[in-house]
């Protein structure tokens, strides 16, 4: 049985602050794991670079990401998590500000589970992070982690 984690990817410190705030606000006790760019994040899933040696089947319960990150965008992050048998059905929700309608299908074709525009206003956000954390968190059933990868 892996952790119960989650993995932020999310390049904007306010909106780590925001996301990190709203857990709390709504007594979302897990561990968030944040990296600031899809290298990092690739990087703490496959336990390369900073996170060599890191236990790799130890995944997330879910994956928020961003779209817009540095070194390497969300879409490319995506390919990669769904590209790889040991994260290929791994939970991924997309949150991003992103209103590009090709951003959206994009996502969905790269093995999103989920896509949510981040709400400005901060009582939405609080409101929207509650209903994410209840769905991925408590109800959703995860896939079992498959061993000897």
């Amino acid at each position: 049985m892996h952790n119960r984690n989650i993995l932020l990817v999310e390049d904007n410190l306010d909106d780590v602050e925001l996301t990190l705030r709203a857990f709390k606000k709504n007594n979302i006790a897990n561990e968030i794991i944040v990296v600031n760019d899809g290298v990092c994040a690739l990087d703490y899933l496959f336990g390369q670079g900073k996170y060599k040696g890191r236990n790799i089947e130890d995944i997330p319960q879910v994956i928020l990401l961003d779209l817009k990150l540095p070194k390497l965008d969300g879409h490319e992050v995506l390919r990669r998590i769904r590209a790889d048998e040991l994260t290929r059905l791994l939970p991924v929700v997309i949150m991003t500000s992103s209103k590009e309608e090709q951003d959206l299908i994009e996502s969905y074709k790269n093995g999103a589970n989920s896509y949510v525009r981040k709400p400005v206003d901060f009582n939405q956000f609080v409101d929207a992070v509650k209903q994410l954390g209840f769905y991925w968190l408590l109800l959703n059933e995860a896939p079992p982690v498959e061993k000897g990868r």
